[in-house]
């Protein structure tokens, strides 16, 4: 018999509901609810609404009951990563959860290294260093609102707090955790020694558990409100690693996997953690995957800034649509200038077109002026990217990797994908473009015994979706301009 599954996964600009019919061969997908998730900017700093993303959820699960649709096998909720929330002891929030690109964390990667090495931290944790990550956020926290952690008595990362609302059940997922910097990578348990070096308290944290178990059904009251009650599942919460465990690769296959999306997450999948000097040298991030794999990868600036470009020119001309933009691209000459997509400039929001510009400008190159030269300049330099860090992972593991996995939704934009694969000189694969829901799925199936492992689950996933190959033909200039890229952005990394 077939079954149902309810996926919900949020990203940092969106969320969407999906519910999936699985045959028992296949598996099809169909979106059920969508809704916008953006940051509220309120008490001087920018926060995510909680309450209103549980109540989009339930709104989705409501949909679902006035359909006539009931039986829901499982439901699972992934995230963005390191964003998190803190109960007091009667399990209230104590504010609403920070916003990763919040200016909250100014400062605080200097805090922290004057009480801990980076090299320590990486060997512990394996993680790479961005701003935003939990470490930097805690540490925040206890400079500017130290009475804040003072009454904290549990920390819930974003889907394990969505699921404690859904369940009543606290739990801290691994997969989740793992992107804190704050867990020992080999004991995939809290590194208490962090936290003590950094006078952070460690009475708010829950054991850490595997993804792909059953950890309640939904509460009477959710059931009261939207009519069912379902069983959900802690599944990979972060959305990264539910979209690795849906990319369809073989067990044998040389590739490298991109998770493309507004972040671009470029990695493999490893056995066991790396945290050579080889790879702190260029801070590759071990993240935990399903089935005690490891997500060696490196988190990649993404269509961050392209979405940001497209925003502030639609301020300006009102709604534009992607043909258009790619019509205007194709028209702009190829290779005239490049930025280094990674630049912290390019971090924070507002004023990307003259951010874009400056970085040109600052590193002696042409000027982008029209939409199209701009947005060119953008793809052009994150393919460029991709091919680099490519390279960097093959130096690590001292292996050639012959081709390009790309899931997520940079997977529809088709001029992307053809300068990835000119750029890196190797195939691009693309799809599928709902990878995180996919492996969201595939996590449900696996926890309620109707698949036996990621393999199987894998493929299933080549089985149901269809993939696009981007062959690197006509690669004219493409060697030529990746040598400029290194000049004018990697040489000193």
């Amino acid at each position: 018999m077939g079954k149902k599954l309810l996926t919900f996964d949020f990203g940092a600009s969106s969320g969407r509901g999906i519910l999936a019919d699985f045959s028992g061969s296949k598996i099809e997908f169909r979106e059920i609810h969508r809704f916008v998730n953006d940051p509220v900017c309120a008490f001087g700093h920018y926060y995510w609404d909680i309450l209103r993303l549980f109540g989009e959820i339930k709104t989705g699960m409501g949909n679902l009951y006035r359909e006539g649709i009931k039986d829901v096998a499982a439901m699972g909720v992934d995230t963005w990563g390191v964003d998190f929330a803190l109960l007091d002891e009667y399990d209230k929030p104590l504010s609403n959860p920070f916003y990763y690109r919040d200016k909250l964390t100014d400062g605080a990667m200097e805090r922290v290294y004057e009480k801990m090495p980076k090299s320590e931290i990486y060997a512990r944790t394996g993680i790479q260093f961005m701003k935003f990550n939990t470490i930097f956020q805690l540490e925040a926290i206890r400079h500017h609102y130290p009475a804040l952690l003072d009454r904290v008595k549990t920390m819930l990362l974003m889907p394990d707090m969505l699921n404690f609302m859904l369940t009543g059940v606290k739990t801290a997922e691994l997969s989740m955790a793992s992107t804190t910097q704050l867990m020992d990578v080999r004991t995939r348990d809290w590194d208490r020694e962090i936290f003590s070096r950094l006078d952070i308290p460690t009475d708010m944290l829950l054991p850490i558990t595997e993804p792909g178990r059953i950890i309640s059904n939904t509460t009477a009251q959710v059931k009261d409100e939207t009519g069912l009650s379902i069983p959900v599942v802690s599944v990979c919460g972060h959305d990264t690693g539910s979209a690795v465990i849906a990319v369809p690769m073989a067990r044998d296959e040389s590739c490298v996997y991109i998770s493309c999306g507004t972040w671009s997450l470029l990695g493999v999948e490893l056995a066991e953690p790396n945290t050579s000097e080889k790879a702190f040298s260029v801070e590759y991030t071990n993240e935990a995957g399903y089935g005690r794999t490891i997500r060696f990868l490196k988190n990649i600036m993404g269509l961050w800034i392209y979405q940001e470009v497209k925003r502030e020119l639609e301020r300006e001309f009102g709604k534009i649509d992607y043909a258009t933009l790619d019509a205007e691209i194709e028209a702009a000459p190829a290779f005239v200038s490049f930025i280094d997509p990674d630049a912290p400039d390019f971090f924070d929001k507002g004023h990307m077109i003259e951010k874009v510009q400056n970085f040109c400008r600052v590193t002696g190159q042409p000027v982008p002026q029209t939409r199209g030269e701009i947005l060119r300049c953008v793809l052009e330099s994150l393919a460029m990217k991709y091919r680099y860090a490519t390279e960097q992972l093959e130096h690590i593991l001292d292996k050639s990797i012959d081709t390009i996995r790309v899931v997520g939704g940079g997977c529809k934009d088709k001029l992307l994908m053809q300068f990835t694969a000119k750029a890196s000189a190797r195939p691009v694969m693309a799809g599928p473009v709902e990878a995180t829901a996919i492996g969201n799925t595939c996590a449900q199936l696996m926890a309620i015994g109707e698949l036996s492992d990621i393999w199987e689950a894998r493929q299933l996933v080549s089985d149901s979706c269809d993939v696009k190959t981007y062959s690197p033909e006509n690669r004219d200039g493409w060697e030529d301009a990746y040598g400029r890229f290194l000049g004018y952005v990697a040489k000193g990394e």
